[in-house]
């Protein structure tokens, strides 16, 4: 199974490096400096899609943390990547199999197609590194990192931010639809004015 994204890191255009890694157990130091920044994932630790109801209610900063010190350390499948700017955890990105979301399952806005979807349903990047191609870099290897799982589609859920242009940075979790048609995502449903469902077809892409 691939462990590496990015064999060839990024060359940002200020000359740095941005690399791309998934979250495996000797990575977790490094996942613990990205969401130790304040913010909604110094709570969350990417647990709010694969919680639902009672769960996410009950649940707190130290079980989502414990919860996602799991998933980096005992499970066979990263729960997604690790972006470095220079060698330094600067990013986050969450992506899995649509069926470890169950949030998203019962979203209107995603549809209930399950066989061979992957989801990416976070992105964070380090407030003093955004707007240098880390959320992008993220992306394309998520992308990569579900088509070496066998997936078949990959699905985003941005905001349209020409739409809704006074978004909150915090509330980008999601990337945005500039992002994401940026990385070769199309638009296949729009549930609200400013909220869009995004798709590869990583399947199409192989033949």
């Amino acid at each position: 199974m691939p462990t590496t994204q990015h064999a060839q890191p990024v060359e940002e255009p200020g000359g740095h490096r941005i690399e791309v890694r998934p979250a495996g157990p000797s990575r977790w130091p490094d996942l613990v400096a990205v969401m130790a920044e304040e913010g909604d994932q110094a709570s969350c630790w990417c647990q709010f899609f694969r919680l639902r109801g009672q769960a996410w209610e009950s649940s707190t900063r130290q079980t989502n943390r414990a919860a996602m010190r799991e998933q980096v350390g005992d499970q066979p499948l990263p729960p997604g990547l690790i972006a470095y700017l220079d060698g330094e955890p600067v990013g986050w990105c969450a992506v899995a199999p649509k069926k470890d979301y169950p949030r998203i399952l019962a979203s209107r806005l995603t549809g209930a197609e399950l066989d061979g979807v992957w989801s990416v349903s976070c992105l964070v990047v380090l407030r003093d590194h955004r707007r240098r191609g880390i959320a992008r870099a993220m992306v394309d290897a998520a992308v990569e990192f579900a088509r070496d799982r066998g997936a078949r589609l990959l699905e985003g859920y941005p905001v349209d931010t020409e739409r809704r242009p006074q978004v909150r940075a915090e509330e980008l979790y999601h990337g945005s639809v500039r992002l994401f048609a940026g990385a070769g995502f199309s638009e296949v449903l729009r549930p609200s004015r400013a909220r869009v469902l995004m798709r590869r077809d990583l399947l199409a892409e192989a033949t």
